[in-house]
């Protein structure tokens, strides 16, 4: 294994840790790299980003919803066709729960497990000096995790640069290059975070600007000597979810795309086929296919092409007669019998659950969960543990008389109740599942 790995760290969200790591792994396959774009933690929107700016497909690593095992087998087939490998942290570097060491779901965790140097990226608007007193911070929290060096991001002018820049040197820490303030290489956003990939007009174009502006700002053989050669990685035959089925129908467009990369790669490696349908362009789920699903996405912004669409409609209803059905966050939305959209009109779904949900009558959930499923279905037999997460605005109006799926409790083990429906083969629920415990 000869790939090298480095972490894109930063104290919190919104410093400009993805448009730099886009922009980054353009650039670095620009030079005629083989690279591999890799988010730490719950997040469906980054690593398509990270696939469009490489070629190569997106992945996920989380060290609270994965098995330290499966996180090692992950991360191995990652090296495989990669030179480099780019992980880019959700949120702040540190940002995890208070559990057990090593399972925090925090970027840090991987740094330490792998030995992985983060590259710290620092928003200096505002400040020049003090972000020395930042970057030495980082430097001395915790031994185990080394910063090898920083970025400074949205430096106003070339003084504000080398006055940040000159004290964090002089602190002990290199710095890697500034990134000028600039509106123009921002990415679009909407309430669970970017505009997916699929939908950003112009996206190749973009991404260029990002390299662009990655390339002139930084020093990139410097950051690449940075990198560390990650050990040889065992590959064990370690599954996140097993395949629900031989033949998968699986929702895919606009309104239906939070599938984890780890999970659709692992069914194609076990033999399974993912056969895709668009429910927004009125396509039904192929009859001959042992189960379907439909992921999370953005039901409420297109609720109104899902009511209209006769043929998706009809087709569900007969493969649910039939065959095993189950819906993740927006597809659980789907499933229900309405949704009402942001400006309060009620549009009918599936009806293949009872639950109605409502995005006008805003809730942020978010967090880790647990869940213990109450009954055998697609995700595996009744008292299996999963491990994932929720993050939803849309809440339930009325829950239905439908059986609950899985119980369920959060990241630190309090119970949160009962989630979820079930009606006959029939199954959907809130809760993104990322692995078996």
């Amino acid at each position: 294994m000869s790939a090298r790995a480095i972490i894109i760290g930063a104290p919190r969200s919104g410093s400009g840790k993805t448009s730099l790591t886009i922009g980054l792994l353009r650039a670095l396959s620009r030079r005629g790299l083989q690279v591999r774009g890799v988010k730490s933690g719950p997040d469906y929107i980054d690593p398509g980003f990270h696939a469009a700016a490489t070629g190569l497909p997106g992945l996920n690593l989380d060290s609270w919803a994965m098995p330290p095992a499966l996180i090692g087998a992950l991360l191995a087939q990652a090296c495989g066709p990669a030179d480099i490998v780019v992980i880019e942290s959700a949120m702040g570097l540190f940002d995890g729960i208070p559990v057990a060491p090593g399972r925090s779901g925090s970027a840090a965790d991987l740094a330490r497990a792998f030995g992985l140097p983060v590259l710290l990226v620092l928003d200096v608007s505002g400040q020049s000096q003090t972000a020395a007193a930042v970057a030495k911070g980082f430097a001395v929290y915790d031994p185990a995790v080394r910063i090898a060096g920083v970025v400074l991001n949205r430096v106003g002018s070339e003084r504000h640069a080398r006055l940040a820049g000159e004290a964090i040197e002089a602190a002990g820490l290199p710095v890697v290059g500034a990134i000028p303030r600039d509106e123009r290489i921002s990415l679009p956003e909407r309430h669970l975070g970017l505009v997916l990939a699929e939908e950003h007009a112009g996206l190749d174009a973009h991404i260029d600007r990002l390299a662009d502006a990655v390339e002139a700002a930084l020093d990139l053989d410097r950051l690449v000597a940075l990198a560390a050669p990650l050990e040889a990685l065992a590959e064990p035959a370690v599954t996140a979810l097993p395949p629900p089925g031989q033949r998968i129908a699986l929702a895919r467009d606009r309104a239906f795309s939070f599938l984890y990369p780890h999970v659709a790669g692992q069914w194609h490696a076990m033999g399974a086929e993912i056969v895709p349908f668009s429910p927004l362009a009125d396509e039904a789920p192929d009859p001959a296919c042992d189960v379907c699903w439909l992921p999370g996405g953005y039901p409420e912004l297109h609720a109104g092409a899902i009511s209209g669409a006769e043929n998706f409609r009809a087709g569900m209803q007969t493969f649910a007669a039939q065959k095993l059905v189950h819906g993740e966050c927006g597809g659980y939305m789907v499933l229900g019998a309405a949704i009402e959209d942001a400006d309060g009109a009620t549009h009918r779904m599936l009806g293949l659950l009872s639950h109605t949900t409502s995005f006008a009558k805003r809730k942020m959930n978010l967090g880790y969960r647990r869940a213990t499923l109450l009954a055998d279905g697609p995700l595996g037999a009744a008292g299996a543990a999963l491990r994932g997460h929720e993050f939803h605005y849309a809440r339930v109006t009325d829950p239905g008389a439908d059986e609950p799926f899985a119980r369920l409790e959060d990241g630190q083990g309090r119970e949160i109740g009962p989630a979820g429906g079930r009606r006959g083969r029939v199954t959907g629920t809130f809760f993104h599942a990322i692995a078996r415990e």
